[in-house]
């Protein structure tokens, strides 16, 4: 490890950020590809992910809060960017100065990008969101009439142009589920009664990562990429990464802290949930639930240490966990890595996601700011650290 991460790191290859990008592209080759960094790049950092997405062929960011969105055109991004959760008050007019799709769910938001294209002078860019079956936002079906004829009666006053209609998917990631037929049916007909009122967006869409990978038909003008850009599988239902051709892109390791024999019957952790069962090496990881380890974790995550994958012993504390050796050694400074790709026999995020009862989404983006990010890239070579800026997107 390098001087600035000696306690532990994330390495995060762009290259295969890159690569999951182009093959999430094959999978769509007809719709452009929306690749989203919001929750700083799903713990990866929204910046460089986004410029290797861009690199990639992305054609358009995205992100969920307005804040993400204004970092990336700080950043120095250009291209098309879309920004989704917006609350009443929210920061309008920065997003219409900066040329970001907004979008819009209801008449409140409309009457408030409305009023702020007015007062910089701009043309608003907004997508209209249909609620189709998810239940989170999304306009009501019985009010999306209602909506559509507002925004085109905007668009003819010139105050904003409506260059998108779209919707999310309850579940994809289960394929066959009947909802997903339901979904489609109701964008569809939302669809019609958009096009009924005088619009014509420049894109639809509803595919994020699970639909993109099994649903063609609902590829549309757009598919949305989250999970999939960093080399993580949705689902197992849709197939682990490997299968699915994608590399996992971050790499999680701590320099072991401490190493020291101890006899049996020694308890370790809070609780002593873990006892050892003879004399053996215990090794102290400096990750903790701080850091984003998660605490259900405790007694079963999965470690490689000295060559070989170990668990847990005992609870996940703040800002440490142990891990038993056995009769095998080791020395303080040696790595451990909780999770990779995969192909040099350490574990994966999947397989945290499994031992912990969740998914892979939330073991990469609860990482922490105290795990500094560094970005390799396996095609070059190269190795930096933090954010470099963005050097421009693609329109």
């Amino acid at each position: 490890m390098n001087e600035t991460a000696k306690r532990a790191r994330a390495a995060i290859d762009l290259a295969a950020v890159r690569s999951n990008v182009r093959a999430l592209r094959g999978r769509a080759p007809r719709a452009e590809l929306m690749a989203v960094v919001k929750s700083d790049g799903y713990g990866h950092g929204a910046v460089r992910c986004a410029r290797a997405a861009r690199e990639a062929g992305a054609d358009w960011l995205g992100t969920a809060l307005p804040e993400e969105a204004f970092a990336l055109r700080a950043a120095g991004d250009t291209g098309r960017l879309m920004c989704w959760l917006w609350t009443p008050g929210g920061p309008w007019r920065t997003a219409v100065e900066q040329d970001i799709d907004v979008s819009v769910s209801g008449l409140w938001a409309l009457r408030e990008v409305i009023a702020a294209a007015r007062a910089c002078g701009r043309t608003a860019r907004v997508q209209l969101k249909i609620d189709t079956g998810l239940g989170r936002n999304g306009c009501a079906p019985a009010d999306w009439p209602e909506l559509t004829a507002a925004a085109r009666a905007a668009e003819a006053d010139g105050a904003l142009r409506i260059t998108g209609v779209w919707s999310h998917f309850a579940c994809a990631d289960e394929p066959g589920h009947p909802s997903i037929a339901a979904q489609l049916t109701a964008f569809h007909e939302g669809l019609a009664t958009a096009e009924a009122a005088g619009l014509r967006p420049e894109v639809r869409h509803i595919a994020n990562t699970p639909a993109l990978l099994t649903l063609p038909e609902a590829h549309f003008d757009l598919v949305r990429t989250g999970i999939g850009i960093y080399g993580i599988s949705p689902s197992p239902e849709v197939g682990t990464s490997q299968e699915l051709g994608l590399r996992p892109a971050m790499t999680l390791e701590a320099a072991l802290a401490s190493v020291k024999r101890v006899p049996g019957g020694h308890g370790v952790s809070y609780g002593h949930q873990y006892t050892t069962p003879g004399e053996t090496t215990l090794a102290l990881v400096p990750l903790g639930y701080a850091d984003g380890i998660p605490r259900h974790a405790s007694n079963g995550g999965p470690v490689l240490v000295a060559g070989k994958w170990r668990t847990v012993a005992g609870r996940i504390a703040m800002d440490q966990f142990v891990v038993d050796l056995g009769g095998d050694s080791a020395e303080p400074g040696d790595p451990a890595v909780l999770f990779g790709p995969g192909d040099r026999g350490e574990p994966t995020a999947e397989d945290w996601a499994r031992v912990a009862g969740t998914i892979g989404y939330e073991i990469v983006t609860r990482i922490g700011t105290r795990v500094p990010r560094v970005y390799v890239d396996s095609d070059t070579r190269s190795t930096t650290e933090g954010d470099r800026t963005l050097t421009g997107g693609t329109a």
